[in-house]
């Protein structure tokens, strides 16, 4: 398709109205059509309100969006591009995002997202606003489900996966877009749309890492967030969205505003007027204006009065009229719906869901369950089927949601359910007669997600209720938690003797976690974000930077931070337990010392570690490389992630996990913001979690 040849017949308002994107639901499909009829929108976004994946929305049947997409092409020439919020399933769900990233296995999590996108492009959406790879130390923050957590590398992995997922190796699949560019996990207090101190120095070292793979990944689109990050509005800063996005990541697609951010600039006053706004936003390297029409509605006087050029406009429009070329609307704009294989998609589904529970605690093996036991269920979550898909999941197909109960139903036939605010029923017997306890505990998905930011992060009143009701029975109590973000469990987990924390697992929940609790699969997720213990902690991540004296709460239990309770969290970035037991042998590495222009030039150190399964259970070992620059011109983390290696380790038997430590790997970006690997020591440590102790040196050299 030649771009330039369509650019040059276009008039004004037409370019205008490619950078416009407008909300299109089912009630409205007549006025959209006479609408497109006449002016021809680059843009329909299938919503009908800015938090429409926090509800349920009727979908604009495929029908319809081929008859509006007939008006555009034969009318105007140009194809429309469908945009929805498609975040962690269309009709099938899998388990939110910050669960995906507790399976530490990108592979699967690709292979999800493959199936994602064959669902969504069935209902002729060809744009995702997702993945979101905001960094996320904050749980009191919703949106902090939508996240991959609070670790880079991590984040790295899983951009790379979901991208890939989503766009097919082709870029046949779907359209991904990167979000929130960039800060709005950082937002001040876990508020929501709040404002965001970062430094240079940590923007290059921790909130961009995962949009440059992103972007190195081929995503076809940025979405900018709504925060200003040091008294500049993201929406509106040339340096973030053209100098740091285009210049120094590498990013050749198109950006898109979030739900009406452009308008936001005049609250947020560095703009006076509409007009004002639409130019520092378009003027900054903004391609297109999501839901507010201030680019269709200023710019066409602003340029006529010299105030924005042309040339400006002509380039945002060449870069979505290429992503559109690249996917294949121009050639072929209607969307035809295929036959699914929807059993794959919930296989798919109950694999990452069961990859993704965390097993936390299991005193004196109560888990696995026994077919022969009698387990008394305890708690309304067990019985849910539409909180346990989680936030932003407006499309979601609840027929094909399994609860708890369901799913431990269809396991054993011993299951019985005791309904603690009842006390007088005859499921008081229940609870007497049963072996063990199951209490499913959790949030509804209403406060998670977007605008839902919660200042307390501990289990209710209602909650600690169950708990104690359960405990009154003598009997071996295990916990399923479900909930979107990670919650303060304060002492409340002494009451457990066994814990799960299990997130909102998605449409398989209830046969995933069903699965692992009767020992069919030993757990095998890693806490992709630190648990804490109090919500006073809060922020708390394993990649924080030494004090100057001994306050290093994370890491010291001893380390003095607060006067009422300790500095150290509850479970640690990168925890997980399993059914088995894994021992570890000596680190190797095949060298101890580098030259720095070995390192420059590409070299890398090997680092491996054996592995043994020494119980009786086959299971999956998460083993993980962390690394710590001893001693740096800028202040370097204690401890951060470079790698890790899921295997899949027989009983008795034993694997080697493998590391390769480089230049990527040893670098950081400097006040400078050059990205560099300075001389001296490095401990890299290999385990089970960020509270590993283990490691090898190894000393890169100066030159000579």
């Amino acid at each position: 398709m030649n771009i330039e040849k369509i650019i040059e017949k276009m008039t004004l308002r037409e370019k205008l109205l490619q950078l416009s994107q407008i909300m299109l639901s089912e009630s409205n499909v007549d006025e959209m059509k006479e609408l497109i009829e006449k002016d021809c929108y680059g843009s329909l976004i299938l919503a009908a309100f800015s938090t429409t994946g926090n509800g349920d929305f009727n979908s604009v049947e495929l029908e319809k969006l081929n008859e509006i997409q007939k008006i555009a092409v034969e009318k105007h020439g140009i194809p429309i591009i469908y945009g929805h919020d498609v975040i962690h399933g269309h009709k099938i769900n899998l388990p939110i995002p910050l669960a995906l990233a507790a399976t530490f296995n990108p592979k699967l999590v690709k292979k999800g997202y493959e199936y994602v996108a064959m669902e969504a492009k069935n209902d002729g959406i060809r744009w995702t606003f997702a993945p979101m790879l905001d960094i996320s130390r904050d749980p009191r923050w919703g949106r902090i489900v939508e996240s991959t957590g609070e670790d880079p590398y991590l984040g790295c992995k899983m951009a790379e996966a979901i991208v890939k997922g989503f766009q097919g190796e082709d870029n046949t699949n779907i359209a991904a877009c990167a979000k929130h560019y960039i800060g709005y996990g950082a937002s001040e207090g876990g508020r929501d749309y709040h404002k965001a101190e970062i430094s240079d120095y940590s923007l290059r070292n921790y909130y961009l890492r995962a949009f440059k793979a992103a972007v190195d990944s081929g995503v076809m689109t940025v979405m900018s967030s709504f925060n200003e990050i040091s008294g500049q509005p993201v929406t509106s800063s040339k340096y973030l969205l053209t100098d740091v996005l285009r210049g120094e990541l590498g990013f050749d697609g198109f950006v898109i505003s979030d739900w009406e951010a452009v308008k936001q600039l005049i609250r947020q006053g560095v703009a006076e007027t509409d007009e004002e706004a639409a130019i520092l936003a378009l003027s900054a390297g903004l391609d297109m204006d999501m839901i507010d029409n201030l680019y269709i509605d200023n710019l066409e006087k602003a340029v006529h009065n010299g105030k924005i050029s042309e040339e400006i406009i002509d380039i945002a429009v060449r870069r979505v009229l290429k992503i559109k070329d690249k996917l294949g609307l121009f050639d072929n704009p209607y969307a035809e719906y295929t036959e699914l294989p929807k059993q794959e998609i919930r296989d798919v589904a109950r694999k990452c869901a069961a990859e993704s529970l965390v097993l936390l605690k299991n005193d004196n093996n109560v888990l696995p369950l026994k077919k022969d036991e009698i387990i008394c269920v305890m708690g309304s979550m067990a019985f849910d089927t539409k909180n346990i898909i989680g936030s932003w999941a407006a499309d979601a197909d609840y027929s094909e949601s399994v609860s708890v109960y369901e799913g431990l139903e269809a396991k054993s036939e011993n299951i019985i359910h005791y309904n603690c605010h009842i006390p007088e029923n005859d499921t008081m017997r229940n609870l007497n007669q049963c072996d063990k306890v199951l209490i499913v505990l959790g949030e509804a998905k209403t406060v998670t997600g977007e605008a839902n930011s919660m200042a307390k992060t501990e289990l209710t009143s209602a909650q600690k209720f169950v708990i104690d009701r359960a405990k009154e029975a003598g009997k071996p109590v295990i916990g399923v938690l479900l909930f979107g973000r990670p919650i303060a469990l304060e002492n409340n987990v002494d009451y457990f003797d066994a814990l799960i924390y299990a997130w909102h697992p998605g449409a398989q929940a209830g046969n995933a976690i069903a699965d692992v609790l009767y020992g069919e699969m030993s757990p095998s997720g890693r806490l992709p974000v630190t648990l804490p213990k109090y919500s006073g902690q809060i922020p708390i991540y394993y990649n924080c930077p030494p004090s100057g004296r001994d306050v290093d709460g994370y890491y010291n239990p001893d380390a003095y931070n607060y006067c009422d309770v300790t500095g150290r969290p509850l479970y640690p970035f990168g925890y997980g337990l399993t059914y088995t037991t894994f021992e570890y042998g000596k680190i190797n590495i095949d060298e101890s010392s580098i030259s720095i222009d070995d390192i420059n030039n590409g070299k890398k150190v090997k680092v491996n570690v054996t592995i043994r399964n020494t119980g009786s259970f086959d299971a999956a070992e998460t083993a993980q490389c962390y690394i710590r620059d001893c001693k740096s011109s800028m202040t370097r983390p204690i401890k951060e992630l470079k790698g890790f290696d899921k295997l899949f380790v027989q009983a008795g038997e034993s694997k080697t996990a493998e590391f390769e430590i480089g230049f990527e790997e040893l670098g950081f970006y400097n006040s400078n913001g050059r990205f560099v690997v300075e001389p001296g020591e490095f401990k890299i440590y290999v385990g089970k979690d960020a509270w590993c102790d283990e490691y090898v040196s190894l000393r890169v050299n100066h030159l000579y």
